[in-house]
């Protein structure tokens, strides 16, 4: 949900490489229920939930956490936006629904290790490994609230509306006047001033005024000092109690960061991310897969964007955007084709190589020795260029392989193309 309004509340042009180059930064992303937990810890005022992963649970949370209650919320978790409109596989509509007690682990059977597709998880679904179980609050107004990084203002930027809910990205595109945008000086921090234009923007009907300044200012304070890129509450509620309430949350987190957030980078669910991307993380390669069919490996980002581009220039669509680095091993080569080959819309591979610091040489016998590991059944196309580029093309030359080699980037990308299609 969020990144399709912060996309066109902050970045409404980018090109196709600016998403590219977007997508390749890594950024932790958690569970609602963790996030949740995180904002208590703040003070921030959020429903109160249990989260379970088997009936069990679920049938023993209603009786200890909720012994009172009538009715329950039950929200699937997973790492994608848009549960509420989604379907599972089972044929089950929707991920989040509202229900009498004695129907919790019904429900919670339904959705426990189901796949739930989402218009932000792709056709292929996530899998639910766990449900929150959340008090039912009575709400008189639902709201928008998030904090992002501007690039304009180089600093956080607060984003409100007075309407919240499923059709937020509707409203921001035909109603952009009802959204308001604080940027916060981040030297100076956020002031009562700025906290006060928030909840203008938000426009609650009987929250009290001062409290709800308290709580922009303790999210802007979890914002900074968790190191977030994103912090998304919607809805942003007003209660019956006259309170305000994050009855959702979404939190991503700076990776640059995990090094002093280690408790947060431990609540990282590697289940919820693509495979591919986590075993390059392993082998610390940068790579983001994409829904083409050409695989790319190639030394440094730049490079690897102008690759992807060109691949598009002549017709083809990149499966991925892969660097291995200036100073890559020859295993990591190796595991750079395990992770390519793995992908089966991948039709060729397109091994780009200018090197510098990168040798030629190494990438070669990196490629030779995948070939005898992984059984290579799409066409490889290889440009090599740079240091120890004589000693890489006879070591390819030599080992028997059928490689279609290139002369120039232009020629490589064109011959991938033509060997996929």
């Amino acid at each position: 949900m969020v990144r399709g309004l912060l996309n066109k509340l902050v970045s409404r042009s980018l090109s196709v490489a600016g998403k590219w180059q977007q997508q390749q930064l890594r950024r932790l992303n958690i569970h609602e229920y963790q996030g949740a937990e995180l904002m208590n810890k703040y003070g921030i005022n959020v429903p109160k939930g249990i989260a379970v992963s088997s009936v069990d649970e679920a049938k023993n949370a209603v009786q200890t956490a909720f012994p009172d209650a009538k009715e329950l919320v039950v929200k699937s978790q997973i790492l994608a936006g848009g549960r509420g409109l989604g379907t599972f596989k089972s044929g089950l509509k929707g991920g989040v629904h509202i229900v009498k007690v004695d129907q919790v682990e019904d429900y919670a059977g339904k959705m426990l290790g189901q796949i739930l597709v989402t218009k932000q998880t792709g056709p292929q679904g996530k899998v639910v490994s766990k449900v929150y179980l959340c008090e039912k609050l009575s709400l008189i107004n639902e709201m928008y609230f998030a904090i992002t990084l501007d690039r304009i203002t180089a600093g956080p930027l607060i984003i409100a509306c007075r309407k919240g809910g499923t059709s937020i990205e509707d409203l921001a595109e035909n109603f952009p006047d009802m959204i308001i945008k604080v940027p916060i000086d981040v030297f100076q921090g956020i002031t009562d001033e700025d906290a006060a234009k928030v909840v203008d923007g938000l426009a609650p009907k009987t929250a009290d005024r001062k409290d709800s300044i308290e709580q922009v200012k303790k999210l802007y304070k979890l914002f900074c000092e968790c190191d977030c890129t994103l912090l998304e509450v919607n809805p942003m509620a007003e209660t019956s109690e006259n309170q305000l309430v994050a009855a959702d949350a979404k939190l991503n987190f700076d990776d640059n960061a995990a090094f002093r957030q280690k408790a947060i980078f431990a609540l990282r669910d590697p289940t919820q991310e693509d495979p591919r991307e986590v075993d390059a993380a392993k082998a610390d390669l940068n790579y983001i897969g994409l829904d083409g069919e050409i695989g790319c490996m190639v030394n440094g980002a730049g490079l690897a964007m102008a690759t992807m581009d060109i691949i598009k220039l002549h017709g083809g669509t990149p499966a991925n955007f892969l660097d291995v680095g200036g100073n890559a091993s020859e295993g990591q080569v190796v595991e750079a084709f395990k992770i390519l080959t793995s992908d089966e819309k991948v039709k060729a591979i397109l091994v780009n190589i200018f090197g510098g610091i990168m040798k030629c040489d190494v990438i070669a016998s990196g490629i030779v020795n995948a070939a005898k590991q992984v059984d290579l059944k799409v066409p490889v196309v290889v440009r090599l260029e740079g240091t120890n580029v004589d000693q890489g093309k006879r070591i390819l030359k030599e080992s028997g392989l059928t490689l279609i080699t290139a002369e120039d980037l232009d020629d490589a990308a064109e011959k991938a193309v033509k060997a996929a299609y």
